[in-house]
């Protein structure tokens, strides 16, 4: 098979790279990556020569028709994805979001492709802190940041392609990942990352906010299972039943992994409309496709950021260059 990945060369897109690599070598390769800030040639370099990569964007029309048309499959991860940056500057969000997911949908359409959308669970928006219910398929949208809008947006195009022009499409909608490669902006990484550089770690408000994490290799798993055997049209939620943790305890997880006592971390400013609580029934992909995760319940999940935060600290020329960077502009917010 021949698989398009776009998007390949950012955190969840590269881990994805290397587990095809890794468990199909029967597949053909391509990413197509623009490289912006979140994007790194350097997170593809263990599999470089088993795979062919485009520096490209993917609302370039002539590109994507291009690719599209020499491939069997588009596995879609490219996405501006940072809650912060869309609340500072939507419009990347609007545009590589909307009118990228525009693009590829015209070039699978024109070419009679498949294509996998990877999606959020954002765009459900939140539930109370005390609200038992979790999100499924049929949960209705409501996104609440610029990222969780564009990113509602690009779902509703595919499932409209589906349906008015009868592509061959799946979508996933997947809670928090965490894991290698993963941008220093973002919670754990951010966290991880200042423990290693002596800086205490960084609570928004309280710590409350509840986010059903899940180790980036469990999420790649279950898209090759959609990917391998699901029907065309389907939705699935993936979620690693890990929605009872909220942010403080994810923080005194980190700080207990990494030798620090517990309570190493200082508040600071909570994000403006910060999200509640996330949390994901995967009872349909369990049940449908088999899939299970490696690494959920409270002793998975430690394991995890234990070996996580080891992959932070054998990789520091990876992340150390943008650290001071980041956290000023986390400065500049209070945060």
């Amino acid at each position: 098979m021949k698989m398009l990945v776009t998007g390949g060369a950012g955190f969840i897109g590269a881990n994805f790279v290397h587990y095809t690599v890794k468990n199909r070598p029967e597949h053909d390769v391509t990413v197509i990556d623009k490289l912006t800030y979140a994007g790194n040639e350097a997170n593809l370099a263990p599999v470089a020569n088993k795979i062919t990569f485009v520096k490209g964007d993917i609302c370039d029309v002539e590109l994507m028709d291009k690719l599209v048309s020499e491939t069997d499959i588009v596995v879609h991860f490219a996405a501006e994805s940072h809650n912060d940056n869309s609340l500072r500057d939507p419009w990347p969000f609007v545009n590589t979001n909307i009118v990228g997911t525009y693009t590829i949908l015209e070039a699978v359409r024109k070419h009679g492709k498949r294509l996998h959308h990877i999606s959020t669970d954002e765009v459900f928006g939140d539930l109370e802190l005390d609200d038992p219910n979790r999100f499924t398929e049929t949960t209705p949208y409501n996104p609440s940041s610029p990222y969780s809008s564009t990113k509602a947006g690009s779902d509703m195009l595919v499932r409209a392609w589906i349906r008015s022009f009868g592509i061959k499409a799946t979508i996933s909608n997947c809670s928090n990942n965490y894991g290698p490669y993963q941008h220093i902006e973002k919670f754990i990484p951010r966290q991880i990352t200042n423990i290693l550089s002596d800086i205490k770690p960084k609570l928004y408000g309280t710590g409350e906010q509840v986010r059903d994490w899940i180790h980036v290799d469990d999420h790649n798993e279950a898209v090759h299972l959609i990917i391998d055997k699901a029907p065309m049209g389907e939705t699935y939620i993936i979620g690693a039943d890990n929605d009872h943790v909220n942010n403080k305890q994810v923080i005194e997880m980190i700080c207990e992994a990494m030798g620090k006592p517990k309570d190493w971390y200082e508040h600071v400013n909570d994000r403006p409309g910060h999200d509640l609580r996330y949390a994901m029934d995967s009872g349909k992909l369990r049940r449908e496709l088999g899939w299970q995760p490696k690494y959920t319940d409270n002793n998975g999940m430690m394991e995890a950021l234990k070996t996580t935060a080891q992959w932070y600290d054998e990789h520091r020329d990876w992340w150390q260059a943008d650290k001071q960077a980041v956290e000023a502009n986390y400065a500049k917010q209070g945060q």
